[in-house]
Order: C-alpha cells, then sequence, then structure tokens
C-alpha cells in the first residue's frame, strides 16, 4: 500500500484560488445606509478590511449594477455579530439582461447568539448567466430590534 498525508486542500474563500470578480471594477453599487468607519468596500474584498455595516437600523438593502452582464457560479456571504442576541434573514436576489424583475436565490434565517455563535458563513453554486444586477436584503433582527445589519464579506465568482 502507497500513503500519502497531504494537508486539506480545502481553503478559506478569502485565501482560496478563485477567481473572485473584481466587483471595485465591474459594478456600481446602491445601498440604503452605511457606517462611514464601515464602508462597503470593505465587504467586496477577499481579505483585509472589516467589512460593513449600516449606520442605521432596520432593513437594509445593498445593489450591485453590473456594467455588463456577468456569468455567476459561486456567491460568498459572511456575517459576524459579536454584540447582540438576535435573528437574521437575508435575501439574494439577481436581475438578468437589465431587467427589474429580480428572482429569488435564496431567503435565510440565522439566529445569533455571543458569545457562542457569531457568524454567519454561506457558500452558494449557482449557475447564473447574463447576470445584470444582484441584491442581497438584509433584515437584522426579525424581531424589530435597532440592532443594525453588518456583513463581513461578500465574493461571486
Amino acid at each position: 500500500m502507497r500513503k500519502t498525508v497531504v494537508k486539506n486542500q480545502r481553503l478559506q474563500p478569502g485565501t482560496s484560488s478563485a477567481d473572485w470578480l473584481n466587483l471595485d471594477c465591474i459594478a456600481n453599487i446602491e445601498l440604503t445606509s452605511e457606517d462611514p468607519s464601515q464602508p462597503i468596500e470593505s465587504a467586496l474584498q477577499p481579505v483585509g478590511a472589516p467589512g460593513w455595516r449600516a449606520a442605521e437600523p432596520g432593513p437594509q438593502l445593498i445593489r450591485l449594477l453590473f456594467d455588463a452582464p456577468q456569468q455567476v457560479k459561486r456567491i460568498y456571504l459572511l456575517i459576524h455579530e459579536e454584540e447582540v442576541t438576535r435573528t437574521q434573514e437575508f435575501v439574494l436576489r439577481y436581475a438578468q439582461h437589465h431587467s427589474h424583475n429580480f428572482r429569488e436565490i435564496v431567503r435565510q434565517q440565522f439566529t445569533f447568539s455571543p458569545p457562542g455563535t457569531t457568524t454567519e458563513q454561506e457558500e452558494y453554486q449557482v449557475d447564473l448567466d447574463e447576470v445584470t444586477a444582484l441584491e442581497l436584503e438584509i433584515m437584522p433582527d426579525v424581531s424589530g430590534s435597532a440592532a443594525k445589519a453588518s456583513l463581513g464579506r461578500l465574493l461571486l465568482a
């Protein structure tokens, strides 16, 4: 028998060899709120910056409007909450051909319970062609508290 021990080949999305789209160069961003110390640009990079946080409590919308239609195969989301116990819901949608008709990709709820459960990490394998817009709608607390939405990472490949 021949045996070789190899290190785990699965890399974290931030260090993966995946070709993440450079959203800074190919999309305009519309959003409902932004804390100046945590702008949306810091959530659209594979590594580094602390991510985005809303300036206002309540539901938030982040919309990426692509300069040219894109093919999207993977969507990676990372959300941290280390302060407030809450149940968050998010909806991810896309539109094609500059249409205003969005199709839902996923709707999901997650309960944060600091100090134990503080991170939600999701990676979706999709097969979307001719995507001209992608929306992430975040309801930071389904109970309606004054929690502020945050987003550690939003990456597309």
